[in-house]
């Protein structure tokens, strides 16, 4: 999206609920996400591509930060 919120693009598209991003410093973007069935936290290029799961536990894993 643009600072003038224009040019709204979806970067996922998953059932599940993905929440909570964070851009970081870099570009990438930090999210939380419940499609393992336990919510996560994954990390994605800023235009929503290489979506990887950064964590992998029983917990909830909510409210990711840089």
């Amino acid at each position: 999206m643009n600072a003038n919120g224009t040019g709204v693009e979806r970067l996922t598209n998953d059932a599940a609920i993905d929440a909570e991003p964070a851009w970081g410093p870099s570009g990438m973007i930090v999210f939380a996400t419940r499609r393992d069935g336990n919510f996560e936290i994954y990390v994605m290029n800023g235009d929503g591509t290489a979506q990887t799961r950064l964590t992998n536990n029983p917990a909830v894993d909510i409210s990711p930060h840089w």
